[in-house]
């Protein structure tokens, strides 16, 4: 196996080849096909050497919109492959989620529970949202040690935590606790920064526009919920 320092030349080598298209410089037709048949050479390497598979730490977190669905889209690629899912949501509950209902159909392969109560102004109780969120992660670890489910979604645990109801500390040793090669996705805003370090695949959702704050646009069925 090359060495870490070889695979990353082939990284800057396939840079520097590009990705093609019209933001290439090529005069004509043939030099530019040239160089992509040499940009299709340097990946196959590039693949051949990262062959490795592990269980993965992703997070999805930020201002922007899209988290929970970035999650739920992972969870349909894992059922796709006839493989099992488990969704456990911290904070969502203040109503039925489309999510919920599309998902109901594929009850063989999926786990979903909404066990929160909605935003803590609905709510309106810290010690009831406490229970319940204890009661939230004593689930997800059950189906973080289990090696059937593939992928485990703890939605909005970032928020849970970031509200002070469950430690990360907590959760770090929770999710690493798993099988080798279950995957764990936590969703949410403000994602502590100790779990970001030991993440392998982080994505920050970044607001640009919002039509609720900017329009005054309510939130509606298919978009939020």
């Amino acid at each position: 196996m090359s060495s870490l320092n070889s695979i990353k030349d082939l990284d800057l080598h396939a840079e520097s080849l590009g990705i093609g298209g019209y933001l290439a410089a090529d005069q004509d037709e043939k030099s530019y096909k040239n160089r992509m048949q040499k940009r299709k050479e340097i990946q196959d390497k590039r693949l051949e050497e990262r062959n490795k598979e592990k269980g993965l730490i992703v997070i999805f977190t930020g201002n922007g919109k899209g988290k929970t669905t970035a999650a739920l889209g992972m969870a349909l690629r894992v059922i796709g492959h006839k493989k099992s899912v488990a969704v456990i949501q911290f904070i969502k509950g203040g109503w039925e989620s489309g999510e919920t209902k599309a998902l109901q159909g594929f009850d063989k392969l999926l786990e979903f529970h909404t066990l929160g109560e909605g935003f803590t102004w609905e709510s309106q109780d810290r010690q009831r949202d406490q229970l319940l969120i204890e009661k939230a992660w004593k689930k997800s670890l059950r189906y973080l040690e289990d090696p059937k489910f593939k992928l485990v979604i703890l939605d909005e645990i970032n928020v849970a935590m970031k509200l002070g109801y469950i430690n990360h500390s907590q959760v770090l040793t929770g999710i690493k606790s798993r099988p080798k090669l279950t995957h764990v996705a936590l969703t949410g805003r403000g994602a502590p920064q100790e779990l970001i370090d030991q993440a392998d695949l982080v994505t920050e959702m970044k607001l640009v526009h919002h039509p609720f704050k900017e329009q005054g646009v309510k939130a509606q069925k298919g978009i939020e919920y």
